[in-house]
């Protein structure tokens, strides 16, 4: 009984519809009507919208892209910062050193003697904090200020080769000032 009823309804709708088509159908060519102030009513409504997406575009583009942690790329580095030069090779990190005190503002100059690197750094949580490009001939910054004591971890994050899981190298971020105050006496020059 459902079934049929459904089935009845069915057809009806489906007869209404093709009634509608051919009423449309049938009289479409029966009066003839100026479309030419809707047209061009309708063509600037759409050029006002498209420059509307436009300028949100370009605003909402500029607006999320103010706030990236791309400080080393626009010149602004930290006065002061602990510079540290990272050289990747197949299967391991050269670092200039290896210990800094915390709330210092690192700079990690990147570049690889072998084969293109992703160098990771991790933190003692092992968060990733920020990573980059180690490539033969060029030298690449990454400026972080490493705010908690402990071990970070720098990471491989390119495949390199078989040994790529193990390239894996320690830095120490200490909370004693003294402690690392030698080793980044040689940083800081740039040496």
């Amino acid at each position: 009984m459902i079934q049929e009823s459904i089935m009845l309804v069915t057809v009806v709708l489906m007869a209404v519809v093709t009634g509608v088509f051919v009423f449309i159908a049938v009289n479409a060519g029966k009066e003839s009507v100026d479309y030419g102030p809707v047209q061009a009513k309708a063509f600037g409504i759409r050029t006002a919208l498209f420059w509307v997406v436009i300028v949100a575009g370009v605003l909402i583009t500029v607006i999320t892209t103010l706030d990236l942690p791309y400080a080393a790329t626009r010149g602004d580095v930290a006065e002061g910062a602990v510079k540290v030069q990272v050289e990747g090779r197949q299967w391991l990190w050269n670092l200039s050193q290896d210990s800094v005190a915390a709330d210092e503002t690192v700079l990690f100059e990147v570049t690889a003697g072998d084969v293109n690197h992703g160098l990771g750094v991790y933190g003692p949580n092992m968060r990733l904090l920020g990573q980059t490009q180690a490539m033969p001939g060029y030298v690449n910054s990454l400026q972080l200020t490493l705010r908690e004591p402990g071990t970070y971890k720098l990471l491989c994050l390119e495949y390199c080769g078989t040994a790529h899981h193990a390239m894996i190298s320690n830095f120490e971020v200490t909370t004693h000032p003294e402690h690392a105050a030698a080793a980044n006496t040689q940083g800081r020059d740039g040496a």
